[in-house]
C-alpha cells in the first residue's frame, strides 16, 4: 500500500483529483502522509458487482485512479478500460496484477531503520523496488528508496558509498586548486 500511495501522490501533484476504488484498507492519515490531498480525493470502498462500470466512470472524472486487488480481469473488460483511460488521459494504479499493465512495480525487500539494540525510534523504511513491463520497459530495473524516509517523505536512498565512488572517479582538480568541477548525479541501475 505505501508504494501505491506514493505513486498516486506523485502522479496527482498539480491535478484536480484522484480516486481510490476497492481499497477499504486505505486510511486517510496514510494517504495524507503520502502526499495525497484529501479534499480532492474520492473513495469508493466497495464498487460492488458493477466494478468495471464504476472504474470507467471514475476514470473519466479524475486523472489518477487507484484500484484494489481484483479477481483476474477478463481481457474484454481490460481492453475496454484501457480505451477509457487513453481517451480520458487518466492513469490507473492497480494493487496486485492487472492484465495489460504497461509497467509493474513491486517492493522486493524492505527494512525498517532506527531501532538499535531493541530501543530507539523508527527513522524510516528502506525498500528495494523492481519495475518491469512491456516494450522498452521489459528488462527489470531496481531502485532503492525511503518509503517513508527519516523526514516522513518518499525519497531515493542516497548511498554514501556509491557517492564516494562517483567522486573518486570524477576528474581531479587542477594542481593549483583553482579548478572547479561540478558534480552531477549519475543515473545507474541498482542491483
Amino acid at each position: 500500500m505505501p508504494l501505491l500511495l506514493a505513486l498516486a501522490a506523485e502522479a496527482s501533484t498539480g491535478t484536480v483529483g484522484w480516486a481510490a476504488v476497492g481499497l477499504p484498507q486505505m486510511g486517510a492519515l496514510a494517504a495524507r502522509a503520502a502526499g495525497l490531498e484529501l479534499a480532492s480525493g474520492m473513495r469508493i470502498d466497495d464498487p460492488g458487482r458493477q466494478w468495471a462500470q464504476v472504474l470507467a466512470t471514475v476514470a473519466e472524472a479524475v486523472p489518477v485512479v487507484m484500484v484494489g486487488p481484483l479477481d483476474p480481469v477478463p481481457d474484454r473488460i481490460a481492453r475496454r478500460l484501457a480505451a477509457v483511460l487513453r481517451r480520458s488521459g487518466s492513469i490507473l494504479l492497480a494493487a496486485g496484477s492487472w492484465q495489460g499493465a504497461e509497467v509493474r512495480m513491486r517492493v522486493v525487500s524492505a527494512a525498517w531503520e532506527g531501532i538499535d539494540g531493541g530501543h530507539g525510534l523508527l527513522r524510516g523504511r528502506r525498500v528495494r523496488v523492481a519495475a518491469a513491463g512491456r516494450g522498452a520497459a521489459a528488462a527489470p530495473t531496481y531502485a532503492e528508496m525511503w518509503l517513508p524516509g527519516p523526514d516522513g517523505q518518499v525519497a531515493p536512498v542516497h548511498d554514501e558509498a556509491a557517492r564516494a565512488e562517483r567522486e573518486a572517479e570524477a576528474e581531479p582538480e587542477a594542481p593549483d586548486g583553482a579548478g572547479h568541477r561540478e558534480l552531477r548525479p549519475v543515473l545507474r541501475v541498482v542491483g
